[in-house]
């Protein structure tokens, strides 16, 4: 089996990406949102452990399953030990049935994030980003509270790309991805 992490800041386009991928790979997209959303629906606030909870089920069953692969977003904040041990807890899940694990960093600056926290394809993925102003607010404040950007040599995984994507289509970087790690 084969798993991408598919790390970076709020707004960079980690799910955009990933659904390319998805598009020209056999793997299968598990983008933060598919849990955080009907958690907020149901419980009408963010519930950290039942996400949690809900990921681990699937994290497990996929595992266990015959499936090509799957990539898995996440807004990693570099600055979080929890942040670290989350992808160590996921890596753990997965290992025992040999997976191969592959690492990939999208980086822009907040200016081009800012406008793609308002574009249609997230929108119509996140219910929750749909108070832009809100949404706006959260990615700046949550700049200002965490580094979501790694320092240069900070990743000890291997392989790593580091992608920054300011000026390249999501394709553009789902291909980018499908070539260097041969997908």
């Amino acid at each position: 089996m084969k798993f991408v992490f598919l790390l970076g800041d709020a707004a960079v386009g980690k799910m955009t990406v990933g659904q390319e991928l998805a598009k020209i790979t056999e793997l299968r997209l598990f983008h933060n949102h598919h849990m955080i959303e009907p958690v907020l629906e149901i419980f009408g606030t963010f519930d950290g452990k039942t996400i949690n909870d809900l990921r681990e089920v699937i994290f497990r069953n996929f595992a266990a399953s015959n499936q090509y692969g799957m990539i898995f977003t996440y807004l990693m904040a570099f600055d979080m030990p929890s942040d670290w041990e989350y992808l160590e807890h996921v890596k753990e899940i997965f290992a025992p049935s040999g997976t191969e694990f592959y690492y990939v960093e999208l980086i822009a600056p907040q200016e081009i994030r800012l406008e793609r926290n308002a574009t249609e394809n997230r929108l119509k993925h996140k219910p929750s980003k749909r108070d832009i102003a809100i949404s706006n607010q959260r990615l700046i404040k949550d700049d200002q509270n965490h580094r979501c950007v790694s320092y240069e040599g900070e990743i000890p995984f291997e392989p790593y790309l580091r992608i920054e994507n300011s000026n390249k289509s999501a394709e553009e970087v789902a291909w980018l991805i499908k070539k260097t790690f041969e997908l």
